[in-house]
């Protein structure tokens, strides 16, 4: 009796106790911005400063993450919600012991769950995010119900834009849904393909205004990345850019955000008031 008593309380610390790994998401209001490949590219940079990084690519039926890897995986997140196969199997390794679950195909949504179904999902993530530092979701584009309920559940989010006005427009759609659901989400703004830093800080300072005057939410800085012909020819040859090119504009600019979010992230770590799968599971459990 002794023995399952202490078993039991060792269950119930353990659930009370915050997860090891970060969790973000990063995500888009369009496609075509470079969401996935500056995923690929930033998680590289995290492991370079000493940290374990799995992603965990959501675009459900559309994800290319092991396309810019230049990879074939032999299971998906499919395996894991339809088959419960096991940890061991579904994550595969990219360059630099890269950690990654493939998006796969078979499956038009993946949040909706029953109770045994998000069971399974949790013990499996539990684990991921014990053996892990850092989880970026990988999300599909939009403002879908599903993907927002993903997205608002992270510890903090990533959006995604480029300078034209579309974009800014579409990334601006996605903030406000997000500040709907959970306004204490901290949200950056990664400015992609820009023709200067500075433009990029620009861009950034009047969304930012709009934002905080429109919606009442601070908006973080999260950098820039400048376009650079050295990240198409990377995409061509499946290969990230920070290791094709390590000296390029774009690798050079990914790495200054790396290292000033590190710097930045105990400062965000304080904000956490809730473990991301208690917040997912009144979302998506049916």
């Amino acid at each position: 009796m002794a023995d399952q008593a202490e078993q039991l309380r060792s269950r119930l610390l353990h659930k009370m106790k915050p997860s090891r790994a970060s969790i973000i998401a990063i995500a888009s209001g369009k496609g075509g911005v470079g969401k996935t490949n500056f995923t690929i590219n930033f998680a590289l940079k995290l492991i370079e400063e000493g940290k374990k990084v799995l992603i965990f690519d959501l675009d459900i039926g559309m994800g290319n993450v092991d396309i810019l890897l230049g990879v074939t995986p032999r299971y998906s997140v499919v395996d894991l919600l339809q088959y419960q196969a096991s940890l061991d199997n579904i994550v595969e390794f990219g360059p630099k012991n890269l950690a990654y679950i493939a998006g796969g195909s078979g499956l038009s949504t993946l949040y909706q769950m029953s109770e045994s179904g998000f069971h399974y999902f949790q013990q499996a993530f539990e684990q991921l995010a014990d053996e892990y530092d850092m989880i970026l979701f990988d999300m599909g584009v939009g403002a879908t119900e599903d993907s927002l309920n993903f997205i608002s559940s992270a510890d903090e989010a990533v959006i995604v834009t480029t300078p034209e006005p579309t974009s800014i427009t579409d990334a601006y759609a996605m903030i406000k849904h997000l500040k709907k659901r959970n306004h204490a989400l901290p949200v950056h703004l990664l400015v992609n393909r820009t023709l200067s830093e500075r433009s990029g800080l620009e861009t950034f300072l009047r969304l930012e205004a709009t934002v905080k005057k429109f919606i009442g939410m601070e908006l973080l800085h999260l950098g820039s990345i400048p376009d650079d012909r050295s990240v198409v020819k990377a995409v061509i040859n499946q290969l990230p850019f920070v290791l094709e090119e390590p000296r390029c504009q774009a690798s050079r600019a990914v790495g200054k955000i790396t290292e000033q979010y590190l710097a930045a992230k105990g400062l965000l770590n304080e904000r956490k008031t809730e473990n991301f799968l208690s917040k997912l599971k009144r979302l998506v459990v049916k």
